[in-house]
């Protein structure tokens, strides 16, 4: 019995685990492997920035950290702010954005609350003290 019992559970763990292989991992990004390569002809693309309240802020430049000083390429990284990494090198001044199609605008400022008292006010009546 426990060989039979034994049988069961290791082909129940082999199917379980060929399963797996097969199976894609939902959280992760159809085209992560597109986006995880350098960008082609050079160019350098911003992942992510950390900006910790203490320590160095880090950003991620083509799927490396890199702090302030750090070389990317020929560029050294000059200046890290929350949605910008600057880099300066033989051709210039260059600046990465998180998200460079999309521009940063102040909101617009909201209305003031409606002051509404509790129940209705008082009719001044011509007549009463």
């Amino acid at each position: 019995m426990r060989r039979l019992f034994a049988f069961a559970l290791s082909i129940a763990v082999a199917g379980i685990a060929a399963a797996q292989q097969s199976l894609p991992d939902p959280t992760r990004p159809a085209n992560v492997a597109a986006e995880s390569a350098p960008a082609a002809g050079g160019s350098n693309r911003l992942q992510s920035v950390l900006l910790p309240k203490h320590g160095k802020p880090l950003a991620v430049i083509d799927g490396r950290s890199v702090t302030i000083g750090d070389k990317v390429g020929d560029a050294q990284v000059t200046q890290i702010t929350e949605s910008a990494v600057t880099l300066n090198g033989p051709e210039g001044s260059q600046t990465l954005k998180m998200l460079p199609d999309v521009e940063k605008k102040p909101s617009a400022s909201p209305k003031p609350p409606v002051k509404r008292g509790k129940g209705r006010p008082e009719q001044i009546r011509g007549g009463m003290q």
